[in-house]
């Protein structure tokens, strides 16, 4: 059994290739509902609902749902159910699902996700993209998958030094996926996961066949139509990103200063871990008032214990820090023209950009705009995802 206060386990030596099986200490799932328990609720001002932050009455019956009806045991089992394997990379512990395909012709897909989700966003896309028949497809859609944890997060656990932005993440997963055994592979991902999608695009293209990602920001490119023929939802992408920097980008500014600081909270409370991942769910989701209306709430609340019960609230808030380090030094997604670049464009994802713009430095041969879905694809609209990835990479190898 792994010991209770490391339920990540042990961590390799340089180029092992160990597996891996998910598997909390009892202790600590105890002590969560210990803490769960004995919370202390802060007041809410009357008919306030989610305008001040994340509603105390969604909150509390979540918090009731967490501590009495989630069963971290068979979260704990569908994880398992894929295989998994763990590595040391650059001087730190990467954990990555491993599900190979049952098709011999399959390709090689890498998945990453961003925060605050976890390799828990892939559960319900990872059985379509590897055995696609089993799902009524055609078996020439199958895919190899590999799913990381990103470096701080979750099984990969806490970063234990400076600059794990998504540059030093990307050259990482160059090296995962050579160490699995995979020369040629395409790389999707949305959030965090789409950056670090397209580093690796710019710094192994001999390696990467396609791109694939669901969130891509893009800026005018100083070009007399910059900003002539905006379809519809074009705009609704414009105004959803004005939306977000004015009214959402809150936690982005704390967690790119201060994120120890805001670590202390979220790795000593779980309520408060809860609230701060729960609002995301309820601003980036596609939702009529409640994002468990589209969000499976067993799953959400995997998604959170898998940071708790790891301690990683707090690095995986570095990577903004690490991001705007990144930034600093210039260390953008290096454009290339020669690798295919493809877009599902979610009405409620953050951001995204015009499709003029993104060609400007990306080799588009796909985009699709869809009706439903928001910044969590794979957890909110997955056969939609899943499709699209397959269409996407049908004709590349």
């Amino acid at each position: 059994m792994p010991d209770p206060l490391d339920p990540s386990g042990p961590t390799p030596s340089e180029e092992d290739v160990l597996p891996f099986t998910v598997d909390v200490d009892e202790a600590q799932v105890d002590e969560l509902h210990r803490r769960l328990a004995y919370a202390r609720w802060p007041d809410q001002v009357p008919g306030t609902g989610w305008d001040h932050g994340c509603d105390q009455q969604w909150l509390r019956n979540l918090t009731d749902y967490w501590a009495s009806g989630f069963d971290w045991r068979a979260a704990e089992a569908r994880i398992n159910a894929f295989d998994q394997v763990v590595t040391t990379i650059d001087g730190q512990r990467i954990h990555a699902i491993h599900q190979r395909s049952p098709e011999p012709g399959a390709r090689a897909l890498l998945l990453s996700h961003g925060w605050p989700g976890s390799v828990i966003e892939f559960l319900q896309v990872l059985g379509p993209l590897t055995d696609p028949v089993a799902y009524g497809g055609d078996p020439t859609d199958a895919f190899h998958v590999v799913a990381p944890s990103l470096p701080g997060y979750a099984w990969s656990g806490p970063t234990t030094e400076r600059g794990w932005g998504p540059d030093r993440t990307g050259r990482a997963f160059v090296e995962l996926m050579s160490r699995l055994g995979y020369d040629r592979y395409g790389v999707q991902g949305g959030d965090w996961g789409s950056f670090i999608s397209q580093h690796l695009a710019g710094h192994a293209p001999d390696h990467v066949m396609g791109c694939h990602v669901n969130m891509i920001p893009a800026f005018p490119q100083g070009r007399d139509d910059d900003h002539t023929d905006i379809t519809p939802a074009e705009q609704k992408h414009l105004d959803r990103s004005t939306w977000y920097q004015q009214e959402e980008r809150g936690y982005f500014l704390i967690q790119q200063t201060r994120p120890q600081t805001v670590g202390v909270g979220l790795h000593d409370s779980p309520i408060g871990l809860l609230a701060w991942i729960g609002e995301k769910f309820h601003g980036w989701t596609h939702h009529g008032g409640d994002p468990l209306d589209v969000i499976d709430r067993d799953d959400l609340l995997a998604n959170v214990s898998a940071y708790w019960f790891t301690g990683t609230a707090t690095s995986s808030a570095r990577i903004y820090l690490e991001f705007g380090q990144d930034l600093a030094a210039g260390r953008m997604p290096p454009a290339n023209p020669d690798v295919p670049f493809g877009v599902s464009a979610f009405p409620m994802e953050l951001m995204v950009g015009r499709r003029r713009w993104v060609e400007a430095d990306r080799n588009v041969t796909f985009w699709r705009e869809h009706e439903r879905g928001g910044h969590f694809a794979a957890m909110e609209r997955p056969d939609d995802l899943v499709a699209d990835i397959r269409e996407f990479f049908r004709d590349l190898r």
